[in-house]
C-alpha cells in the first residue's frame, strides 16, 4: 500500500480506495488496513496525495450485496472539486431513504450500553462465521476436483479458481466463436443453472482459464451447489478428453 501511495505522489495521480470489504476478513491472521491510515503514517513522503476512499453496506454483512448505500471521504481534495461533486449530488431529488439508514446503523452500530447491542452481536458473528465457511468449503471442494486450482479465500465474497481445459474444448470454443473460458461458463449454465464469470474479463494471464464464483448462496444451498457443479465438470472433462 506504501508502494502505491509512492506511485501516485510521484506520477501526481489521484488515489482511488474502494474499501468495502473490511468487515471480510476470513484469515485470523489478517487485518484490514484503510489508504487513509497508511497515508498518515508515512507523514511528508505522502504529503499532497489525493484520495477518495469508499464503503457501502452492500458488501460486509448489513447488505450481503442486497441493499445499497454507502459513503466516500475526499482527503486532501482541492474545495473547488468537492463543491463541484456536492452540486453533482444536489441533482439527486429521490433520496434513497432505506440505503442512508443502513449506512447510519453501519456507522454507528450498537454500544454495549445499548439494549440491542448483544443480538447486533450474535447477528453480525452468526453472518460472517457463515460466509467464512461456505469460502472454506467451496475452495476445497474446488481444489479437490481434477484439473482445478484455487487459492484459499482471504477475504471478500468471490473465488476466482483456475481451471485446465482440454485442446478439445478449446477447440470446441473457436467452433462456437467464444472464448475457452466463456464456452465453459455458458455450457456450465445450460446444464445446471449455475452463473458464473469468466476470467477473460478480469485481464488474466494469457493460456490461462478462470471463472469467478460468489460466496453468497446461502450455506443451506452450498450442497447443492456443489453437487451440480461436480457433476457437472466431471462430464465436461469426459466430454472433451483429449
Amino acid at each position: 500500500m506504501k508502494e502505491v501511495v509512492r506511485f501516485c505522489v510521484k506520477e501526481n495521480l489521484v488515489l482511488v480506495a474502494d474499501e468495502v470489504y473490511q468487515e471480510n476478513i476470513w484469515k485470523p491472521d489478517m487485518e484490514f488496513h484503510s489508504f487513509k491510515k497508511v497515508v498518515c503514517m508515512m507523514g511528508p513522503e505522502a504529503d499532497g496525495l489525493e484520495l477518495f476512499s469508499f464503503h457501502s453496506v452492500s458488501k460486509g454483512f448489513f447488505g450481503e450485496c442486497g441493499r445499497r448505500g454507502g459513503y466516500m471521504e475526499m482527503y486532501n481534495i482541492h474545495p473547488e472539486v468537492k463543491q463541484e461533486l456536492y452540486k453533482l449530488s444536489s441533482i439527486d431529488l429521490c433520496s434513497n431513504t432505506d440505503g442512508q439508514v443502513m449506512v447510519s446503523c453501519m456507522v454507528s452500530p450498537p454500544t454495549e450500553t445499548d439494549a440491542s447491542y448483544e443480538e447486533f452481536q450474535l447477528e453480525k458473528t452468526t453472518i460472517l462465521e457463515s460466509l467464512r465457511r461456505r469460502a472454506e468449503k467451496l475452495c476445497a471442494v474446488f481444489n479437490g476436483l481434477e484439473g482445478i486450482e484455487c487459492n484459499s479465500a482471504e477475504a471478500a465474497l468471490y473465488i476466482f479458481p483456475r481451471i485446465s481445459l482440454s485442446p478439445l474444448a478449446i477447440e470446441a470454443a473457436k467452433i462456437a466463436q467464444c472464448l475457452p473460458d466463456v464456452f465453459f461458463c455458458k455450457e456450465l449454465l445450460r446444464a445446471t443453472g449455475i452463473c458464473v464469470v469468466p476470467g477473460s474479463g478480469f485481464g488474466q494471464k494469457e493460456g490461462t482459464y478462470h471463472f469467478r464464483t460468489t460466496i453468497l448462496p446461502p450455506e443451506s444451498d452450498i450442497d447443492d451447489f456443489v453437487d451440480r457443479f461436480s457433476e457437472f465438470y466431471n462430464g465436461f472433462r469426459e466430454k472433451y478428453a483429449s
